[in-house]
């Protein structure tokens, strides 16, 4: 399937960051796509390829992905940083109250931190592979990663790609391989220090109100995702009011980057709301 050019490919200033957009023009409904961690615009491009022909999108990346930086300070953005980068933006490129967010990992953090301040300013959620903390085998992979150290890039990259990306095409996999080799030590180190903060992480809860999230929202998780554990994404679809789960089978973590069949998964809940995600606590396609 051919991948359409932007229409709007430029930079914008938020607060202390320099952060890199995209926008698919179209009049269909608005969608706005958020990166997981050391991940980038690049993610989305099967997802713009499917997408782009009946929504109009915005993509970007923000500190420490890709080419998105900061102009002073630390090299990642905090929590709240993230959310004003995600308002700023928004307002940037137009994006309007109907959009919905489809988010990768801890882009989904990020989603429901805005809708928990922000609850008139979008339409829906789906989020995609995210939990309310690390388990057990997240940590022992930022643990060993971090071991190893960033002095040896060609270890480091082939330890997590083994460990994140297990179900991923050969394809993708070279693309990762190629990304963690050519990191600037910044972002590398940047990278490395989300890592420690994931490990020492509090609940989610102690950082969102999740009761404040007004918007319909549901849950996306790869059956076969080694780092979200299916009981923790349950008790997280239970603390968001309007929330319901859905379970992919053959998928890991990355979704989809792994298979089209949660790329139909996604058009069935943007074509049909939370309605055709099944029922309160799990669905399985």
């Amino acid at each position: 399937m051919k991948i359409p050019s932007p229409t709007v490919k430029d930079v914008i200033s938020t607060g202390r960051f320099e952060i890199p957009y995209r926008v698919y023009e179209n009049n269909g409904p608005h969608l706005i796509c958020l990166n997981g961690i050391q991940q980038s615009m690049a993610m989305w491009q099967g997802f713009i390829a499917r997408f782009a022909p009946d929504y109009r999108i915005v993509l970007f990346n923000f500190p420490a992905q890709g080419n998105g930086r900061a102009l002073s300070g630390p090299t990642r953005a905090s929590l709240k940083e993230e959310v004003e980068i995600l308002y700023d933006v928004m307002e940037k490129t137009g994006v309007n109250q109907d959009a919905s967010f489809c988010t990768a990992s801890w882009g989904g953090v990020i989603a429901l931190a805005f809708a928990a301040q922000h609850p008139y300013a979008v339409k829906r959620l789906l989020l995609g592979s995210i939990g309310t903390r690390p388990n057990k085998k997240m940590i022992e992979i930022i643990q060993e990663g971090l071991s190893i150290g960033t002095d040896n890039r060609d270890q480091f990259a082939e330890h997590l790609i083994q460990s994140f990306g297990e179900n991923l095409p050969e394809s993708i996999k070279k693309k990762i391989d190629v990304q963690f080799r050519t990191l600037s030590e910044e972002n590398l180190q940047a990278f490395c220090e989300h890592g420690l903060k994931v490990i020492s992480a509090q609940k989610l809860s102690d950082h969102i109100n999740f009761k404040n999230i007004e918007v319909e929202t549901v849950i996306i998780r790869g059956e076969d995702d080694v780092i979200v554990d299916l009981e923790d994404v349950m008790f997280l679809s239970s603390q968001i009011p309007n929330c319901k789960l859905k379970v992919i089978k053959n998928v890991g973590h990355f979704l989809h980057l792994e298979s089209d069949v949660a790329l139909d998964v996604y058009q069935e809940l943007l074509s049909n709301g939370i309605r055709h995600a099944g029922n309160a606590v799990m669905a399985q396609c």
